[in-house]
């Protein structure tokens, strides 16, 4: 679907722009630096060297939370956005009405395979669609977009695992290119763990067949980085099996690790 069409459905019903991007983000569009994270869950103080952050507001949907975020090579938004498709791809869609150029998602994921482990980075080079979110993104509710491939703009793909490859071998830490599947909901995943892993994908989480989508459709650069929370196949699911050593490690990635690899691909 166009991106006018989606917003041509809005202004329709009485709504202009700036009631989209206030609603949907919770900040007026000139708030929006160029340079933007979407995390569905972290906030800024898990990784307090990523820079000096400033609450902005909070929008009508309580989950949804937005930062100013200042660092030495320079700053950008951070967004939260709440767990799972939708809401995350109402943010993503709103973005295009903003000042953002480039869109960095950041989140857990669960490993698939025993070669990724608790704490490792990931870099998705694809998101199998596994939501029913996408499904508005078609031109007709009848086509089902179940099992396709969304893929991260390839220019920022690059940049982000070049990056994060070089940061993470300087620290010791291992770091892999995703295949990964976006499901729906956590509980029912576990029975058709099978069938997903037929699919040819190492790698599972929630949002990001979602955010590629959306943000392509919007006309925004996107890519994701993932911090592996836990391991199905290992019986380290995010339910049981997990150690506080395997907990520390992934904290402590997450908090020395991916600030300087944010920080490096927002230049």
């Amino acid at each position: 679907m166009e991106y006018r069409k989606l917003i041509d459905g809005m202004r329709r019903f009485g709504s202009t722009e700036a009631d989209i991007c206030r609603h949907m983000l919770g900040v007026g569009r000139e708030a929006i630096r160029e340079n933007v994270i979407l995390a569905p869950w972290w906030q800024p103080a898990s990784m307090p060297e990523l820079g000096s952050a400033r609450y902005l507001s909070e929008s009508d949907f309580s989950a949804i939370r937005v930062w100013d975020i200042e660092f030495p090579s320079g700053g950008c938004t951070y967004i939260r956005t709440g767990i799972g498709a939708p809401v995350l791809m109402d943010v993503a869609l709103a973005l295009g009405l903003t000042a953002c150029r480039k869109l960095i998602f950041i989140g857990s994921v669960g490993s698939l395979t025993p070669e990724i482990g608790i704490g490792d980075v990931v870099v998705p080079e694809y998101s199998i669609c596994g939501d029913g979110a996408n499904r508005y993104l078609a031109d007709s509710l009848a086509k089902d977009c179940f099992g396709t491939r969304a893929r991260p703009d390839a220019a920022l793909f690059e940049t982000l695992l070049r990056t994060a490859r070089n940061v993470c071998a300087e620290n010791g830490v291992r770091c892999h290119v995703g295949r990964n599947f976006s499901i729906d909901c956590i509980f029912p995943q576990y029975a058709h763990i099978d069938e997903i892993l037929a699919m040819g994908v190492n790698t599972i989480e929630m949002e990001t067949a979602a955010a590629f989508a959306a943000a392509r459709v919007a006309g925004l650069p996107c890519a994701a980085l993932f911090s592996v929370s836990d391991n199905t196949v290992c019986d380290k699911s995010l339910v049981s099996g997990r150690t506080e050593e395997e907990n520390r490690y992934r904290q402590y990635v997450r908090k020395a690790l991916f600030p300087r690899i944010l920080h490096s691909a927002l230049e």
